[in-house]
């Protein structure tokens, strides 16, 4: 199959790239290179297409192509351009969407569990949503766009994946808004009180990147329209994550917590309802967060020249 990724060097596409590869199929990384690394997919036998999602052009110019996974976003919550950030997100998207559907070709799209906010968990496909910040609301607009074509007939299979809280290799150029894995782990290395928000008790469904990559490709043979989470159905605290690290470092470092600046737009508390992604995939993810950071630490973190210290 030819695969065309978009945000391909970023970190969840490279790892989605990785997969693909590994299955035999024949891929193509489209991205501008505003949120990436060339790091990511340099070695990686993949075709690069340097382009911007927002620019139509570029869909009247690709390759043949069998399928689109959709990764490229803006994804830093803390960004104050909202327009950017729906013109990238939604209006890229739509770009996306429109060449899926012309070329009759399968869609897998990158969704988040932010368009949740701060309603029930487990969360679940089917409750309202309540998004906390443009981030979220840009994806909720993508979600609603894409399920205006659910129910049309001879369309080819559009499939939203609402990701929780992923972390993983490849995530290291993404600065503030990296996994908190990845900043508490910095932080411990260099034998700093791991640094936490007032009392490290917020939860989240925390998925490693690996398993992501693995439903997102797998989502390829989904043959009909649908929405699905992709999360662990397992909330673990801040305070686990810094239990963990500290174990796997040989560490013993207390957290230091401070008060929580954005109380009017966070969750507290994320956790999947993944009956969906059970049903329709067959998915169940393969590393809990124990044996996730173990080896993310152990043959990521620990062994990449690519980090940036403090």
């Amino acid at each position: 199959m030819r695969v065309l990724v978009t945000g391909g060097a970023g970190f969840i596409g490279s790892n989605v790239i990785k997969v693909l590869i590994d299955k035999g199929h024949k891929v193509y990384c489209l991205d501008d290179f505003s949120h990436a690394n060339f790091k990511n997919i340099y070695k990686l036998p993949c075709e690069v297409i340097t382009a911007d999602i927002r620019d139509d052009n570029v869909f009247k110019k690709l390759p043949r192509i069998d399928a689109v996974i959709h990764e490229a976003a803006l994804t830093d919550t803390t960004i104050d351009d909202d327009n950017k950030m729906m013109t990238v997100n939604l209006g890229g998207f739509k770009n996306v969407l429109e060449f899926c559907l012309r070329k009759r070709i399968i869609l897998v799209y990158a969704s988040s569990a932010g368009v949740y906010g701060d309603g029930p968990s487990p969360m679940k496909e089917t409750q309202e949503p309540r998004p906390l910040n443009i981030y979220s609301y840009s994806k909720l607009m993508c979600d609603e766009l894409a399920q205006k074509y659910f129910n049309k007939k001879n369309i080819s299979p559009i499939v939203g994946l609402r990701y929780f809280n992923v972390y993983g290799p490849g995530e290291y150029h993404k600065g503030v808004s990296a996994s908190m894995v990845y900043h508490l782990y910095n932080q411990m290395r260099d034998n700093k009180n791991p640094r936490v928000f007032k009392f490290g008790e917020q939860k989240r469904d925390f998925i490693y990147v690996k398993d992501i990559a693995l439903a997102t490709v797998k989502a390829l043979e989904v043959r009909k329209c649908t929405l699905m989470n992709v999360g662990t159905s397992k909330a673990r605290s801040f305070n686990d994550i810094i239990s963990i690290i500290n174990k796997v470092l040989g560490k013993n470092l207390p957290a230091e917590y401070f008060d929580n600046p954005y109380t009017l737009a966070y969750q507290n508390h994320t956790e999947a309802d993944i009956t969906n992604i059970k049903n329709n995939l067959g998915f169940e993810p393969r590393y809990s967060l124990e044996e996730g950071i173990e080896d993310y630490i152990i043959n990521y973190l620990n062994n990449s020249k690519n980090l940036t210290r403090g």
